[in-house]
């Protein structure tokens, strides 16, 4: 019995479960994800050919560039496919009209054409560039071939939006209805997940036990995510009445993490800056204060939170802020007894100053993730939406580089009239626009040229000795599978994806077999030849004009990163602290995976955004204090104080737009300038933090000090001597 029974008692224990969910979690997607994308195609091109479409494989490609792992990403893509392919067609019928008698006025405008759409897919690089991508490669894929024959440039238009509509309906119906993996879903795990890492990172930096490259790798990962999850929060309204309902509390959240993150920050540099000059003093009179908050913390580190966890959270965190100022007073008396020096003193307050206000934060966040519970709340009321910052110059190095690529090859085609230049020159235009929105552009179209080679060496003998040996659809189903098998595994896979994407697109271009179907070798071939030079060609483009992954960009966006403080003190101050964020943590985010492969430059630019946040924060800070001053004497706009501050900003902002040694100490200089007007002015309000504004205005102007001698700041490599008064922040 025993024997028999074993296969039993192992179908009942944990163990195969567990690797099976661990597998279905992981390469369980990956396969699901594959099946659908074969399900589609095959239903798409079977309706194509029932309808008697002119170009089935055109609603096939579409399955292939729409298919996404997570429905609201396939709604999402569909959504501005449509809207790229209606707009390039449209150009398209525009510009036949104008030059159909003239080729090289038509290639001309093209290639403007396509340069404009290519310049809005870099600006903008997410399923919105996608939009801009179809509406310029449309335009060549419909408008090249319609040259020969101007008169059916209308129709060819409309039967490329039908064809395209009908991949387009056929991947949303499969995606939604068959083992739908829902964008909403994968977003409410990342916001639940995302606290508990976060909360973990802040009791690790409360108590000091958080090493200087986890705290860098931590703060990458957070930015990832916040870009991401902007990303996410934009495909869900496709996807989720549910969501759609907390949009803008989904909005509000990313901005408050931000907020968060970015004041932890403040307060986590400000500490090891203490600790490194050896201000253990100061840093056991701040001790107390930060373990009571790192105790609140440890009931939710490392561990997702719900919405009734954060509700929990909320009770707890009104608990500490009421408790906080009592908690400061008592903690700075006990700390006068030991007689500290005035710069001891406004490290004490700067340190409180900034722990009130990441507490006062984390208890919005926390309001906030609570609220999910309901469908309607007020906080969904939000007008600070995550703004994207991209540089002019890198969107304009795309169009210029798309716009000379179809130049050149047009000119060729023109020149040598072979009869592949057509196919040459708009597959030019689709690879340009899909590597537009990539890192590296150069990288992406080698591997599209790679998965062309492949499709073509496979299409070749499925097309000549394996196509007219069929004599059904299931049979032609059969044959078509490994191939679209082995390209959305590939095109799952980061590393491989441009390879494909290759595959999948240019096999099904060149090698599925039409309604009626025409077996010229000497075409095949040429054709081939021609979309494999038009990629490379593309390739070498973005390897030799203006690659975006190279060092130009890197310092253009580093300028951009540091004219963030500019923004901070010129820009409006109605949502500047969100805007300040995401713009700020945007420009990271695309700099850092442009230096992929360059470690020292990533770290350069961290540490500019680190420099950037605190100085930008705390000025937005003192900007904010004044807004909201009382009316009195002290605090006329005509003060010295006042005054000074003005001086301060004009200083800083010429000290971020060119950083030197000169710069540097007059910011210095402004900056000293302002504490001692403000230390010299009196309030009628009592000389506590949660009462006095100048005391505040002090703390944060202390910290903007101590942030710019930082040891630890790209701005370290322009001191060259510690000021008398501030040897503690050196």
């Amino acid at each position: 019995m025993t024997p028999l029974l074993a296969p039993l008692r192992w179908l009942s224990s944990l163990e195969w479960r567990r690797g099976f969910f661990d597998w279905a979690r992981s390469d369980g997607v990956t396969w699901v994800y594959i099946f659908k994308v074969l399900l589609a195609a095959f239903l798409t091109l079977w309706l194509a050919m029932r309808l008697e479409l002119p170009q089935p494989r055109t609603a096939m490609i579409t399955v292939f560039i729409v298919m996404q792992p997570q429905s609201g990403q396939v709604f999402a893509k569909s959504f501005y496919r449509f809207l790229g392919t209606l707009t390039g067609s449209a150009v398209m019928v525009a510009l036949i009209a104008l030059f159909a008698q003239n080729t090289e006025l038509f290639l001309g405008s093209l290639a403007i054409w396509v340069g404009i759409c290519s310049a809005g897919a870099a600006r903008y690089r997410n399923f919105r560039a996608y939009g801009f991508v179809l509406a310029g490669y449309t335009a060549a894929m419909v408008g090249l071939p319609a040259l020969a024959h101007p008169d059916g440039a209308f129709m060819a238009a409309v039967w490329r939006v039908l064809e395209i509509s009908l991949g387009i309906l056929c991947a949303t119906l499969v995606s939604a209805a068959i083992l739908p993996q829902t964008a909403s879903a994968a977003m409410r795990s990342a916001l639940y997940q995302r606290f508990g890492v976060f909360a973990l990172f802040v009791t690790d930096g409360l108590r000091g036990r958080s090493q200087r490259e986890a705290f860098e790798a931590s703060n990458v990962r957070f930015i990832a995510e916040a870009v991401g999850l902007e990303g996410l929060r934009s495909v869900t309204v496709f996807e989720d009445p549910h969501m759609r309902r907390r949009n803008g509390r989904l909005s509000r959240l990313n901005s408050e993490f931000m907020s968060i993150t970015t004041r932890f920050n403040a307060l986590h540099q400000l500490l090891e800056r203490l600790r490194s000059s050896d201000a253990d003093h100061a840093v056991a009179a701040i001790k107390p204060g930060l373990q009571d908050l790192a105790e609140v913390l440890d009931g939710f580190s490392g561990r997702a939170l719900t919405s009734p966890d954060a509700a929990r959270l909320v009770t707890a965190l009104i608990a500490c802020k009421e408790g906080l100022p009592a908690r400061v007073r008592s903690l700075r008396a006990a700390f006068q007894q030991s007689h500290p020096s005035e710069a001891q003193l406004l490290d004490f307050h700067t340190a409180y100053e900034l722990l009130y206000r990441f507490v006062d934060d984390l208890h919005g966040y926390a309001q906030t993730h609570a609220s999910l519970a309901d469908h309607n709340h007020i906080r969904e009321h939000w007008d600070e939406p995550f703004t994207p910052q991209t540089n002019w110059m890198a969107s304009a190095a795309s169009g210029i580089r798309a716009a000379f690529i179809l130049v050149v090859l047009g000119s060729y085609w023109v020149a040598t009239a072979w009869p592949s230049g057509a196919t040459m020159t708009l597959i030019a235009a689709a690879t340009v626009g899909l590597s537009a929105a990539t890192p590296n552009p150069k990288r992406m179209a080698f591997q599209m040229a790679c998965g062309t080679l492949l499709g073509a060496l496979i299409g070749f003998f499925e097309m000549f000795f394996v196509f007219p040996w069929i004599d059904d659809f299931p049979l032609l189903c059969v044959m078509l599978a490994p191939v679209i098998v082995l390209g959305s595994f590939l095109s799952s896979r980061p590393q491989y994806a441009g390879v494909g994407l290759g595959l999948l697109i240019f096999f099904s271009t060149g090698s599925v077999p039409d309604n009626l179907t025409v077996y010229n070798p000497y075409a095949f071939i040429n054709d081939y030849i021609a979309m494999v030079l038009g990629m490379l060609v593309c390739a070498a483009a973005g390897a030799i004009i203006l690659p975006p992954n190279s060092r130009w960009l890197w310092r253009r966006l580093e300028q951009d990163l540091r004219g963030q403080v500019v923004y901070a003190i010129s820009g409006k101050l109605k949502g500047l602290a969100s805007s300040f964020e995401s713009r700020t943590r945007d420009l990271l985010h695309q700099a850092y995976g442009l230096a992929v492969g360059q470690p020292q430059v990533q770290c350069d630019l961290l540490r500019w955004m680190f420099v950037v946040l605190e100085v930008g924060h705390a000025i937005i800070e003192l900007r904010k204090e004044q807004a909201i001053l009382p009316v009195h004497p002290a605090y006329a706009e005509s003060q010295p104080w006042r005054q000074a501050i003005r001086v301060m900003g004009r200083s800083l902002m010429r000290l971020f737009v060119q950083p030197n040694q000169s710069n540097l100490e007059r910011a210095l200089i402004a900056v000293d300038h302002a504490i001692s007007r403000v230390q010299a002015t009196d309030e009628p309000f009592a000389p506590h933090f949660d009462t006095s504004a100048l005391r505040r205005v002090k703390s944060y102007l202390h910290f903007i000090r101590t942030s710019l001698l930082d040891p630890q700041s790209p701005l370290a490599a322009y001191v060259q001597a510690p000021r008398e008064g501030l040897e503690h922040a050196s």
